[in-house]
């Protein structure tokens, strides 16, 4: 069951590299020297920024902490929460792009 979970960890960051280097494409134009690590590193710093908007809101709720002992897998799930929001943001920005397209369009 871990090993399906860490496929589909995987196949989620691929999927989402490729759109963030879509996307990064689309924006300039032209390719730049790496795209591969240059959506990489937008992908790591989503994820933090996520992860620390999360811990603060949680703190600043006061919601304990031993909820998280509970998780079924070994990883911290507020990590794999930010971490699933980023992967799934290219997506969300895709579809709110297509949306904003078709409203101009009568």
């Amino acid at each position: 069951m871990q090993v399906m979970g860490v496929l589909l960890l995987l196949a989620g960051v691929c999927g989402s590299l490729r759109q963030r280097r879509a996307l990064s494409l689309w924006r300039s134009g032209k390719a730049t020297e790496s795209p591969v690590s240059r959506a990489l590193a937008q992908l790591v710093g989503t994820a933090g920024g996520i992860y620390l908007s999360l811990e603060l809101l949680l703190s600043f709720l006061r919601i304990p902490e031993d909820w998280r002992q509970a998780a079924p897998f070994p990883a911290e799930p507020l990590a794999l929460l930010s971490l699933l929001i980023a992967i799934l943001q290219p997506y969300g920005q895709r579809l709110w792009y297509w949306f904003r397209q078709r409203k101009k369009c009568p």
